[in-house]
């Protein structure tokens, strides 16, 4: 089996909207039209609801109701919006695999994305929101696989509830994993090459490869998750951190040890989006 396979099933893959490619583009777009890009969202009205429900949750605070996409911007920032219509669009691209927890997948991917953010304002030359969007992303090839190949992840399931790694498992298994196919996924929905990258590149630390300081930013955010999940305290957190690609991406780790309490209880904002 090849990865090429995954991406013949092309009634399965999933398709973004046009919007949320030209958002993605405007990461690299240091005169991106806000106003444009505005309008663009308003005429997708399924998007514009989920966006502006998510506007008015408690967690964004707005000091008054937010009745459309001209208002979120002014309250709470395009690169806020930005990130709404994103996470609005992406998920709502999939349809759920039998029997499997989309709302818990999401869940996961929202704190994953939002660890990746806190840990970019320890690294110099990075943007939070460029981060949090790789962390949302970093399991979408996986997510893909699952719905192209359901029958062989079942095994897969399996060995990582025991404790194995996933990609590790899904390159044994099938010869790529869904970092590789998740980069390929992001690359025809035209995302940026850093993100790119990121995602690709997630788990080379791994495997003594090389990686960029987004993967890099990814990797450290997934130990988190993970040390948060399996309940470690804070002096297991940092006793086992990975200092190694810490230092490979010029991460101010000490300076993180002091807020790291702060990471058990990070949110995304964005969980309200996977309500029915």
């Amino acid at each position: 089996m090849n990865m090429a396979s995954i991406f013949e099933q092309t009634q399965q893959l999933p398709h973004i909207p046009k919007v949320v490619q030209e958002l993605m583009q405007s990461f690299q777009d240091e005169d991106v039209d806000v106003d444009e890009i505005s309008k663009k969202v308003a005429m997708d009205q399924a998007l514009t609801a989920k966006v502006l429900r998510l506007a008015n949750s408690a967690h964004y605070g707005a000091s008054r109701s937010i009745s459309n996409t001209n208002d979120a911007i002014v309250l709470l920032g395009f690169n806020t919006l930005r990130t709404m219509v994103l996470a609005s669009g992406v998920t709502s691209s999939f349809k759920a695999p039998e029997g499997f927890d989309m709302n818990a997948f999401w869940k996961q991917s929202f704190a994953i994305g939002a660890l990746s953010k806190w840990i970019a304002q320890y690294v110099p030359d990075t943007d939070n929101e460029t981060a949090f969007t790789c962390g949302m992303l970093n399991s979408i090839g996986s997510l893909l696989i699952r719905i192209v190949l359901p029958n062989e992840v079942k095994s897969i399931d399996e060995a990582e509830a025991l404790g194995g790694k996933r990609h590790s498992l899904e390159r044994g298994q099938l010869g790529f994993d869904g970092p590789k196919v998740g980069a390929e996924l992001a690359k025809r929905w035209k995302f940026p090459e850093e993100m790119l990258a990121a995602i690709s590149d997630q788990n080379n630390a791994d495997f003594d490869q090389e990686y960029g300081t987004y993967a890099g930013i990814l990797y450290i955010a997934k130990y988190l998750h993970q040390a948060h999940k399996d309940d470690w305290d804070e002096a297991r957190i940092i006793e086992e951190f990975p200092l190694g690609v810490a230092q490979s991406i010029g991460m101010d780790a000490e300076k993180a040890y002091q807020d790291v309490a702060s990471t058990s209880d990070l949110e995304s904002g964005l969980d309200a989006l996977l309500d029915d």
